[in-house]
């Protein structure tokens, strides 16, 4: 089943109960996503070689759960990426969204609507309108470029590295909760 399939299949009030119900704090937007779902019923869809992946992640920094939507190859020809599998499709053309199929697991685990539904907080990531996302994505590939023409030197002074970005907010939490690492060393 593709995600065209699933939207031509489901009415926009049901998707926006389930919306509503699993993204609370999206209430205001309803009008955007109704939007958006209207949009995705006429655009003609592209095949796609990537599969919508939806499914629960465990994020061991916080303890927290979420429901995360990637994609993944359908017929990789490269396989030799060995640290995932897992592709970010937030930025992909909603033409290409509509053509991708739906993981059996993801439709076992999670009904249709919740996909939709999940499917549309992910692909709205950057924007309500397809203008919006490619100006996002140009704004991004301006930063890279701007990047990649930097000198060696300029480079080192305009980037941290991770170990020191991790610490500088360990420290800036710290300062907002009272605490410090020496009460955390006697904790």
């Amino acid at each position: 089943m593709t995600f065209a399939e699933l939207i031509k299949s489901n009415a926009w009030l049901s998707i926006k109960m389930v919306l509503s119900k699993l993204h609370p704090d999206q209430e205001e937007f309803m009008d955007d996503y109704q939007h958006v779902f209207s949009q995705l019923q006429v655009i003609t869809s592209l095949p796609s070689n990537v599969t919508i992946d939806v499914g629960w992640v465990h994020d061991s920094y916080d303890n927290t759960h979420y429901v995360d939507v990637s994609g993944y190859y359908t017929n990789p020809v490269d396989r030799t990426n060995k640290y995932t599998n897992s592709l970010a499709i937030e930025y992909t053309p909603w033409n290409e969204w509509l053509g991708m199929p739906i993981d059996k697991n993801s439709l076992k685990n999670f009904s249709e609507l919740e996909i939709i539904a999940h499917c549309l907080i992910e692909m709205t990531f950057a924007g309500f309108e397809q203008e919006d996302i490619q100006s996002e994505i140009d704004r991004i590939k301006d930063i890279k470029e701007e990047y990649n023409n930097l000198t060696p030197e300029e480079k080192k002074q305009q980037t941290i590295s991770l170990n020191d970005l991790k610490a500088k907010y360990d420290t800036d939490s710290d300062k907002e909760s009272g605490t410090d690492n020496e009460d955390k060393k006697n904790v």
